[in-house]
Formats: C-alpha cells, sequence, structure tokens
C-alpha cells in the first residue's frame, strides 16, 4: 500500500429513475452510457482515473497513480465538464469533491481510502442538482484559480462536527530533467553583513552569535555556504539540531567534536577515547565531550548540562585559540533546552577568542525562546525574507537559461513561488521535467510540486527515496541496502546516482560513519513527503529494520537514534494492530531505556523523563521506572516524586532491591520536608533510608545521610546534624566523590555560622573550593562560591560577598538550578539592602519569589516573603508588606524552627507599623519563644534587634536593654 495526497470526485445523476422511467430499455441503456462515457472521457481528459461506477453514480481520483501538482484543480475542472455533458443529454447531475491523504494498493487496482473519500461522497450527496460542492481542502488548493463562494458548513451524514462547504463556480482561466545549479541571488547585503561581523570577530577577540531566521526553503543554509565558501584561515564546525525529539540534545555539538577529532560512529570506543584526548589535550574534557557525543558510555555521579557545557567551552576555547573559529548550529528551532543554554554559555564564557557563532532558525524558535539573543551585546539576528519580484527573475531567468518556455508560464511560475528560493527551484525543475509548455500547471504548494516529481521517478529511484526519508535528512547508502534486498549494489548506486542528478539528494562529504557513503535530502520537505507516501506498515518494518542495521553498525554510540526508530514502529504498530509485537516492544524499551539513562547523567532531564516513561510503558521494570521518577526529581515535579517513589520503595522492598528502596525514601524524605513541611516525617523517612541501604553503597548512603542531615538542621538540632555530616564525609571519601565530599563539607561550614563561629567555617569553606575545582563540579563551585559570599556577608565585608555571590549566581544560571539561583539572589539582595541599594534588593526579592513560587518549596520561598516584607516596610509601603509577610506565613512549615520565628517577626513588624500593638508584641513573644534553646543563634539578629526597637519606641526602655543584653551574652558565647 502507499499513502498519497490525492483529490477524490464523486458525481451522481439526479432524479434519474423519474427521468428515465417509461423510456424504452434501448433508449434508456443509450442516455446512460452516453453518460458513463461522458463522465469517464471528462475524467481522464483531467487526468483522473475512474475507481468505481455505481449506480448511477461515479468515483474518481486524482493523483492516483500519478500525482500532479494541480490534482485538486484537474478535479475541479472535471466536475465542471461532467455538468456541461449532462446537461447536453437533457439530464442533470451533481459533483462533490475533497482532496485529502489517501490509502492505495500498490497494484492494478487503484481503489482508495481515507477521510478524503468519505467528505467527497457526503458533499456529492449534499449538492444541489447542476452544483459542485468542495470541501476545505480543495477549496486552499484551488484558490486562485477556480471562482468559488462558501456554501456554509454543512452537517453531514457520518460526520460529528459541521464540513466547510464551497460552492464551486468556474474556472479562471516537455523536456527530460536536467539538473539546474540555482544562482546566488538577492543577498548581498546579509553576505556584507556576515563578513563584517566575522571582521569584527576577529579584530576585537570576542565571541559574536549570529542568527538568520528564515521559512523552510528561504536560503538560510544557501546563504551560510556562499558566506563560508569565502572564508579562509578560519576553522569551521558544523552541527545540526535533529526532529527526532527525544534523547539527541548534544547532537550538534556531537557532530563538530566528532569532525574535529576525526571520529567515525563505528570507531572502537577505545579509537574514539584516544582520537578525542589528543583533540581536546585534557583527558577531564574529552570524557564530558565523549560523553555529550555517545563516543563513551554514561558515567554514574553528576556529569550533566553545566560539565558539558564547561567542556564544549573549552574545546572552543582551545581550536580558537589556534585560528578563528566558527561554529555553525543549524535548525535550532529543534534544540532541546540544554543545547540553547549551550550556545548562550559559549557566547558569554568564551573569551579573548575570535569565535563566531552561526544560528540557522526557523521563526517558531521564538515560540519557545522569546529572549533569543536578547541582552548579549555581541548579538546579531537577521530574518531572510522572500525574494524581490527582480531576484525571483533573476533567478528564474538563471535556472530556465537553456530552456524555452513561454512568458506566461514564466510568470505563473514567479507568482506560484512567492519569491521562496526553493519554490523557484522546485517548480522549474518540474517544469523541465514535464515540458513548460505541454499544458501541466504550475504547482499550487510545495508538497502538491514535490509529491508530483516523486511520482514521476522511476520505481527504483522513488523506492530508494521513500526508503532513505524513514532513515531520516541524512542516509547511508549501507543502510539502502540493509532495506532494499530486491536491488545489488550497482543498482543501488545507479539509483542513487539517478537521485544526485535530478538534485532531489545531495552526497554528505562526511559520513559520521566509516565505510559507509552518506547522502542528504536537498530540502526537509522532500524528505517528508516521500516520508508521507509510504504506508504505516510500510514505515513501521523500514524502521525496524533500520534499527537492526544500527545495531549491527553504531548501537551504543546511536543509542538515541535507534531507540527513536524502534519506538516509531512500535507506534505505527499500536495505532495498525493495537499493539506492537511482542519481542519489538522489548528492543524499544531497553533502547529507550538506555537513552533516558544517559540523557538523564547529562541533566537533560526532560528527554530522560519522556524516554524513560515510554520505556515503562513499552516494558516496566523496577529500574526503568525509578530512572524516570529519579527524572521528575531532578526537575523539581516533588507532587509526581511522591506518587511514583512511594510505590517504588514499596515494590523494592518486596523484591529485595535495597539500592532502589533507599533512594526512593531519600527522594520522600525530600518531599515530606519542602513540599509538605512534615520534619518528622521526613527524618523518618530518612532514617528508613539508613536501614536499608547496603554497608558498600556508599552513594546511597551519602545522600541519605546528607538528607538527614538537611531535615535536622530546618528542625534547629545542629548538633545532629553535625552527627550527620560527619558520617557523610567518610562515605563521601570512601566513594572518592570529590563533589560529596565539598557538599558535606560546606553543611558543616553553615552549621558554624549559624552558631557565629565563622572561624570554624573558613579553613571548610576553603576545603570545599578546593574540592569543587578537582571535582570538575560546577555545581559545587557554585556552592563553594555561595558559602564564602555568605561568610563575607555576615561578617559585613559586603563588596567581596558580592564578588563571591555573584560568581555562585553566574554558575549556578550554567546549570540552570531553580532553587539554588532563588536562594543566592536572595543572599545578593540581602547585600544590595544592607549596602543601600534597595530598589536592586527589592528587584532580586522578586525574583527569587517568582522562581521558587511555582515550585511550591517551603523553606526558602517563605524567607525571601518575609525580607520582601521587611524591606518594603523599611520603604514605608504597609499595605504591599502585609501581603509578603501574610504570604510567609502561610507558606512556612510547622515544624521549621527558624522560619515560624523570622516571618512572625516580620508580620510583628507591620503590624506595628498598623499601631497594632497587641498583635505585634503577641508575635514579637512566639518567635522568642520558637528560638529559646536553639543552637542557631545567628537568628537572633533578625529577632531581638527589632523586637527591643519595638519596646523602646513605646517608652519601655528596660525590656528593650534586657533583651539586648540576652543577645550580648549569646554572641559572647558563640565569640
Amino acid at each position: 500500500m502507499e499513502r498519497k495526497l490525492a483529490t477524490v470526485l464523486f458525481a451522481d445523476l439526479v432524479g434519474s429513475t423519474q427521468l428515465l422511467d417509461g423510456q424504452d430499455p434501448e433508449i434508456t441503456r443509450r442516455r446512460v452510457t452516453s453518460f458513463f462515457d461522458g463522465v469517464q472521457r471528462c475524467i481522464e481528459t483531467h487526468g483522473g482515473t475512474v475507481e468505481k461506477f455505481a449506480g448511477d453514480a461515479v468515483m474518481a481520483a486524482f493523483g492516483i497513480p500519478i500525482a500532479h501538482e494541480d490534482d485538486a484543480d484537474r478535479a475541479v475542472r472535471a466536475g465542471l465538464g461532467i455538468l456541461d455533458h449532462v446537461r447536453e443529454l437533457g439530464l442533470e447531475a451533481r459533483v462533490g469533491i475533497e482532496a485529502g491523504e489517501v490509502v492505495v494498493d500498490e497494484t492494478d487496482s487503484t481503489f482508495a481510502t481515507g477521510e478524503a473519500v468519505n467528505v467527497a461522497a457526503r458533499l456529492q450527496q449534499a449538492a444541489a442538482p447542476g452544483e459542485i460542492l468542495m470541501g476545505e481542502a480543495a477549496h486552499r488548493l484551488t484558490a486562485g484559480r477556480i471562482e468559488a463562494e462558501s456554501a456554509g458548513p454543512l452537517e453531514l451524514r457520518g460526520f460529528r462536527n459541521p464540513i466547510a462547504a464551497y460552492r464551486a463556480l468556474a474556472a479562471r482561466d516537455g523536456q527530460p530533467h536536467a539538473k539546474v545549479s540555482a544562482p546566488f541571488v538577492g543577498r548581498m547585503s546579509e553576505l556584507e553583513l556576515l563578513e563584517n561581523t566575522l571582521d569584527r570577530t576577529i579584530r576585537d577577540r570576542r565571541p559574536h552569535v549570529f542568527t538568520v531566521y528564515g521559512e523552510p526553503g528561504v536560503g538560510k543554509s544557501r546563504l551560510i555556504r556562499e558566506f563560508l565558501a569565502g572564508v579562509e584561515g578560519t576553522t569551521i564546525l558544523t552541527g545540526r539540531a535533529l526532529p527526532y525529539g527525544e534523547g539527541v540534545t548534544y547532537w550538534p555539538l556531537a557532530e563538530m567534536v566528532k569532525a574535529a577529532a576525526g571520529i567515525t560512529d563505528d570507531d572502537p570506543m577505545e579509537t574514539a577515547k584516544q582520537k578525542l584526548i589528543e583533540c581536546c589535550g585534557d583527558e577531564a574534557i574529552a570524557e564530558l565531550l565523549g560523553l555529550a557525543s555517545g563516543v563513551m558510555e554514561a558515567v554514574e555521579g553528576e556529569r550533566g548540562a553545566p560539565e558539558i557545557a564547561w567542556a564544549a567551552r573549552e574545546f572552543a576555547d582551545e581550536l580558537a585559540d589556534v585560528q578563528p573559529l566558527i561554529m555553525v548550529f543549524e535548525d535550532i528551532h529543534w534544540a532541546e533546552e540544554p543545547l540553547l543554554e549551550l550556545i548562550d554559555h559559549l557566547a558569554q564564557w568564551v573569551r579573548e577568542r575570535a569565535l563566531l557563532i552561526l544560528c540557522l532558525a526557523r521563526p517558531e524558535l521564538l515560540d519557545v525562546r522569546p529572549g533569543w539573543g536578547g541582552g548579549r551585546v555581541r548579538s546579531t539576528a537577521i530574518e531572510l525574507e522572500p525574494l524581490g519580484r527582480a531576484d525571483s527573475e533573476a533567478l528564474a531567468d538563471a535556472l530556465l537559461e537553456e530552456h524555452q518556455v513561454t512568458g506566461k508560464v514564466r510568470a505563473r511560475l514567479l507568482d506560484k513561488a512567492e519569491g521562496n528560493p526553493l519554490f523557484v527551484e522546485e517548480t522549474v525543475r518540474m517544469l523541465v521535467e514535464q515540458g513548460a509548455d505541454g499544458g501541466d500547471r504550475i504547482p499550487d504548494s510545495l508538497q502538491a510540486m514535490i509529491g508530483a516529481r516523486i511520482d514521476r521517478l522511476p520505481a527504483g529511484a522513488k523506492i530508494v527515496l521513500q526508503r532513505g526519508s524513514v532513515i531520516g535528512r541524512t542516509f547511508w547508502a549501507g543502510a539502502i541496502d540493509h532495506l532494499s534486498p530486491e536491488y545489488d549494489l550497482d543498482e543501488l548506486e545507479d539509483l542513487l546516482d539517478d537521485l544526485l542528478l535530478r538534485d532531489l539528494v545531495t552526497r554528505e562529504e562526511r559520513s559520521t560513519i566509516g565505510g559507509e557513503a552518506a547522502y542528504r535530502f536537498k530540502h526537509v520537505l522532500i524528505r517528508e513527503v516521500a516520508y508521507g507516501g509510504l504506508s504505516k506498515s510500510g514505515r513501521a518494518e523500514y524502521h525496524t529494520r533500520f534499527a537492526e542495521w544500527l545495531r549491527e553498525k553504531a548501537d551504543k554510540e546511536l543509542i538515541e537514534i535507534r531507540a527513536y526508530h524502534l519506538d516509531q514502529a512500535c507506534l505505527l504498530y499500536t495505532e495498525l494492530d493495537g499493539r506492537p509485537p511482542e519481542e519489538l516492544a522489548r528492543s524499544a524499551a531497553k533502547a529507550l531505556g538506555s537513552a533516558g539513562k544517559r540523557a538523564l547523567t547529562r541533566e537533560s532531564n526532560l528527554s530522560a523523563r519522556k524516554l524513560l516513561l515510554r520505556s515503562v510503558e513499552l516494558e516496566p521494570t523496577l529500574e526503568r521506572r525509578f530512572l524516570a521518577a529519579r527524572a521528575a526529581w531532578q526537575l523539581g515535579d516533588l507532587p509526581v516524586v511522591r506518587d511514583e517513589m512511594t510505590v517504588l520503595a514499596e515494590e523494592a522492598a518486596v523484591e529485595g532491591d535495597r539500592a532502589i528502596q533507599s533512594r526512593a525514601l531519600t527522594a520522600l524524605s525530600e518531599v515530606a520536608a519542602s513540599l509538605d513541611g512534615e520534619l518528622g516525617r521526613a527524618a523518618e523517612l530518612a532514617d528508613e533510608a539508613l536501614a536499608v541501604v547496603e554497608a558498600d553503597d556508599h552513594d546511597g548512603r551519602f545522600r541519605a545521610l546528607d538528607r538527614r542531615a538537611r531535615v535536622a538542621r530546618w528542625a534547629g538540632r545542629e548538633a545532629e546534624a553535625e552527627d550527620y555530616l560527619q558520617q557523610a564525609l567518610e562515605e563521601a571519601r570512601a566513594a572518592a566523590r570529590k563533589d560529596h565530599e565539598a557538599r558535606a563539607a560546606l553543611q558543616l561550614a553553615g552549621i558554624y555560622i549559624g552558631r557565629m563561629e565563622e572561624d570554624k567555617a573558613e579553613p571548610l569553606i576553603a576545603r570545599a573550593l578546593a574540592l569543587a575545582e578537582e571535582s570538575g563540579s560546577i555545581v559545587a563551585r557554585a556552592s563553594a562560591a555561595q558559602s564564602k559570599g555568605m561568610l563575607h556577608r555576615v561578617r559585613r565585608q559586603f563588596e567581596e560577598a558580592e564578588g563571591w555571590l555573584t560568581k555562585a549566581l553566574d554558575l549556578y544560571r550554567e546549570t540552570a538550578s531553580v532553587s539554588e539561583i532563588a536562594w543566592t539572589s536572595r543572599q545578593l539582595a540581602q547585600v544590595a539592602w544592607e549596602t543601600g541599594d534597595p530598589s536592586k534588593a527589592e528587584k532580586l526579592f522578586r525574583e527569587s519569589i517568582r522562581l521558587l513560587a511555582p515550585m511550591k518549596e517551603r523553606g526558602t520561598l517563605c524567607e525571601s516573603q518575609r525580607l520582601l516584607a521587611q524591606l518594603l516596610l523599611a520603604e514605608g509601603r504597609v499595605e504591599e508588606a502585609e501581603k509578603f509577610a501574610l504570604a510567609g506565613r502561610e507558606t512556612v512549615s510547622a515544624e521549621d524552627v527558624l522560619s515560624r520565628a523570622t516571618t512572625r517577626v516580620a508580620l510583628a513588624q507591620v503590624r506595628a507599623a498598623q499601631a497594632r500593638d497587641d498583635e505585634a508584641e503577641a508575635l514579637f513573644h512566639e518567635a522568642v519563644e520558637i528560638i529559646t534553646g536553639s543552637e542557631h543563634c545567628r537568628v537572633l539578629l533578625d529577632i531581638l534587634p527589632p523586637y527591643a526597637e519595638f519596646l523602646r519606641a513605646r517608652e519601655r526602655e528596660a525590656e528593650a536593654l534586657e533583651l539586648e543584653a540576652r543577645l550580648a551574652e549569646r554572641v559572647a558565647a558563640a565569640a
């Protein structure tokens, strides 16, 4: 079977029984035969095929077996001819026409099925005598060539919703293919801008991002090719984002890395790794780039987007140090968020190097990233508009130079192309193939035009093109051979050469699979139309067989692509048969699980979540379900984490999988604390995790101990937290995880800062800074910088504090860690407030709240809310202050000792400003009672001075002095 874009026509005599009643049988037979003969002649004259006669009705299809670019137009003209013919017979008929995708048998029969068939049949029944009704698709395809009027939405039998209908009124008035080469026209100013930008980039030795926007076929790639052809003494790397959806986050970077290192996808792992090390000169960078490009297996530990971005920066820095570097990222409208962040990272953090980053995108990129390029000084964006009439004429004239066409045909060509260079090129090629004066009309849409060209290919070439479309935009001769056992290698080579001559595909200069000739569809729409022509059963078969070829050639390196093809096959079989074959489902689940795990390691968490959920859907296992839940955990989706980890913890316990059980319990501990505010329950869950984790599972033990310490700190039990952190340090060292060791050291430093023992905190922070640098973890470096900044802040060394906190914020932004960005923004806000810049402080407090509110996290959010309330109050904005003070009280957990006290103080200050002294004093008193006996004495600075100020303002000096003495005593004890 084959799927085709076709136009279906139904015609039926009106009242034939009454008209012919009482007639001589021979006369009746002659009139009916004349009707059918005339109808068939009208249909075939316009290139249609009569599918069947049923009673007095005729069904015909246009575009079967051979498509034309104007099949809908032909169908309406045939319908008009049928009405004229029937009138000559003294009879009346009615006609229904609709266009759309239909399925046809690959036999001599042309029987078609599809919604267009049903709509056309119902429109014919609804039409009045002597009337042609068209559906929405047919009307759209004939716009400008068929005069029509709306017949209003019609309620048609068998359709739930009304169907748009249009009344057709009237019609308005080759040589063999030769390869034509399009000249470069109409883009000289854009080319000059690119050349000037490169000159400035080289002169200033600063990165520059240049984004070219444009609709498909408008000439983005051609502009860049022309520009790069004139560049000398520069390293050029190119990569394209794939439209597959999941698991190919860093594909463009992978193409660049492999090209620079000379790696092919079938290189053995060790060979590829050695090439990468030789190219990078640094094993740490090579490891991360190998992970991103699929050269190396996913490694355990936090090796995600931040580290990959750092490695990409070092990679670009090294290449640009030798000579100017141009990195071309094509089709970034398909890019996943981590890749867009990586491009931003390169633009911001590569320093003193001549680096030009060229990005090609469709305008829909701005739907997902409205601020792309905005706010960056060295950023340029242009949009390629369709060519003007003069340039389109120059292009068409150059393409038609050796072919004679009339001025009318040429004008029609330019009208249809509307300045899109690809439209112009493809239209000219169609005219050359079919003959400009041979009666074929100009294509009315690119899809119809390309479909018509494909249908006119020799049978073998069409088969090769369609099978290549299953593989993707780029395909390999060896893969086509695997999918086409009916052809020998010589035949395949001839067929591929035919496609090259017809300019439907191009040869890739470099293949990512060694020894395999690579080909590329000239335009993605050519690939899409070719793919659309295959039946769903055929697609499923070829997706499966291509995945088999990938497994033999480069399974681990291209696991994401293999997973995609297996999943596509499963989806198609499910659509056709209700479920995929069992063995295929198992293979797909395994590949999707591996791709999801690799995405999780890279911190491409959204992709990981989707891949792993699909893997679970096809074949659920405990490990895959845990990894899917872990992806949700890393995304911060705590409600989902609670639902999924609860079930996983129970099932892991039954199956005796202690590793998953302990990690699920640790995740649930975080949910209990951060989402529910139940610190007692959080402690119980962390203790359960510690009870079940294996003694030699140092990573699992560290995570549970770290969580237990955090719960203790929230509850104000600093000594208990310190004990857990000392144990966590031992586990981190046993696991040889320097990032974990730095994390524990910083937690300990936080305890000492809370106790006002800064001298004990300082060496721990210094140690954490060193460990973070050694680990290469951006998260660890950011955490250490944040703690260093906080230490300077409490010592009132505000300039140093701002420097370290700004560094931490920049690093956290690289990791896209929302909670930590919010926490650090709050710290910077406090510095701004304390140094006399309340406007900046307010902006940072509000940013912190904006980031935290959707996460439903309680501890950090309530502190940002109460601090903003206190700032607004200091500015005299009492009503606004009340709003945020109340919000903080509502957010805070009932078991969060410190924040229960600080949020009460903020509301007390608001009530005092409102002259509601009794309420204010009660809140102050509650705050003091809450922190009485707490080991965290620094919080007294947030509670006792405001309380003393309140008392002194009411002439209660003795009580104020008593509070200040209490504070002085605690500070002295800490010192």
